[in-house]
C-alpha cells in the first residue's frame, strides 16, 4: 500500500471515525506548509510540510507524520 492509499483507506477514515471534520468547528487540513520552529532571536528553522493539521475552533493541533500501525510505539 502506498502513502496515498494509506491516507485514503486508513488515516482519513480513522480521523472521521474520531469526529474530525464532522464535529462542528473541526477541520482536517492535508499537506500544509508549516513554518519552522522558533530557534531564537526571532529566527525560524527551515519550514516543513505537515501531512495533517487538525483544526478545532480555529486552533491548530500538533500533528506528526503517520506511522505504520504495526510500528512500535515510542516510550516516554
Amino acid at each position: 500500500m502506498n502513502e496515498a492509499e494509506t491516507r485514503a483507506e486508513l488515516i482519513d477514515l480513522a480521523l472521521k471515525a474520531a469526529g474530525w471534520g464532522i464535529i462542528a468547528d473541526s477541520r482536517i487540513r492535508r499537506e500544509v506548509i508549516a513554518p519552522g520552529r522558533l530557534i531564537g532571536s526571532s529566527k525560524r528553522a527551515q519550514s516543513d510540510i505537515a501531512d495533517y493539521v487538525l483544526v478545532y475552533k480555529g486552533e491548530n493541533s500538533p500533528s506528526s507524520k503517520p506511522k505504520n500501525e504495526n510500528s512500535p510505539t515510542p516510550k516516554a
